[in-house]
């Protein structure tokens, strides 16, 4: 009897529904540190945690989830006792539609960036790579190239119509928001990036901030050249390991000023989600703070 009253109260087969409901639903948040986990310990490249796992099989399982946990829902409702199906079942909904709300979200923020993967402050006169870091970007495989005036590439066209073939700089300067143009303005999703200009400051003082500024993020430097004024560094990310190349340049300006320009270059993919023009944006303001303290 007391056996028979415990099976009723867990909602026998419904109950069971919504427990699978549940366990595939926290499954699917699991799959993505699966896919990550995965590259971070060597298992696959990035190709496969990101590409195939995360972005290819990742959004089925969830939304699997979220439709298995919308049955269980049903089911739960159907005839008493309702209390643990019904709980289970809702939490379940709320996993999966967590979840999928990262989801769209993450989608929307992807198609509101432009396709972009190399920032730099000055287009009219391009930061160009040394050739340790031409090799080791080759070496890691990455097939992004370092050019002069880049266009965007072809297969842009199904995300981003319209966007293939134009060049970078022009893209980059329409995705800033420029404080002294339209009030439309406002909604752009770059920052305003300028080139670094002190006319007090000379030229090794502004070489040694921004180095100092390099190192304090922890980026393995490349290249490092005072007398060329030169500084090359790749950020690394934690999960999938993605490396971005930055590239700074000191130039002197005027009789006794400096000016500094920074580059940064995604080794591979079409859009880099707006890491880039954000890892220049901070460069540049901690680059500032350096001068400052130092001066």
């Amino acid at each position: 009897m007391a056996d028979t009253m415990q099976s009723d109260q867990s909602g026998g087969w419904r109950g069971k529904v919504a427990l699978a409901a549940l366990v595939l639903s926290l499954f699917g948040v699991l799959w993505f540190f699966i896919g990550a986990g995965g590259t971070k310990l060597g298992l696959w490249d990035w190709k496969v945690g990101f590409g195939k796992l995360t972005m290819g099989w990742g959004p089925k399982i969830v939304m699997a989830g979220l439709g298995f946990a919308v049955l269980a829902m049903v089911i739960s409702l159907i005839q008493a006792p309702r209390k643990r199906p019904f709980i289970l079942a809702l939490a379940a909904l709320l996993v999966s539609g967590l979840s999928m709300g990262r989801l769209v979200a993450a989608k929307g923020n992807a198609e509101r960036l432009p396709p972009l993967h190399d920032i730099q402050t000055d287009w009219t006169n391009p930061i160009q790579p040394s050739p340790a870091l031409l090799a080791a970007r080759q070496a890691s495989g990455g097939y992004n190239k370092i050019e002069d005036a880049p266009v965007i590439e072809d297969n842009a066209k199904g995300n981003w119509p319209g966007m293939e073939g134009r060049l970078v700089s022009e893209v980059q300067e329409e995705a800033e928001f420029d404080p002294e143009k339209t009030k439309k303005e406002v909604n752009a999703p770059y920052p305003k990036i300028e080139t670094l200009v002190y006319p007090s400051v000379t030229v090794d003082m502004a070489y040694n901030a921004a180095l100092a500024a390099v190192n304090a993020q922890g980026w393995d430097v490349v290249t490092a050249e005072p007398e060329n004024g030169k500084i090359e560094a790749t950020a690394t990310t934690f999960w999938f390991e993605f490396k971005d190349d930055v590239l700074v340049r000191v130039l002197p300006e005027g009789e006794h000023g400096a000016r500094v320009d920074v580059r940064s270059v995604s080794r591979v993919g079409l859009s880099d989600l707006g890491a880039n023009a954000k890892r220049v944006n901070e460069l540049l303001d901690d680059i500032d703070r350096e001068v400052v303290a130092g001066g």
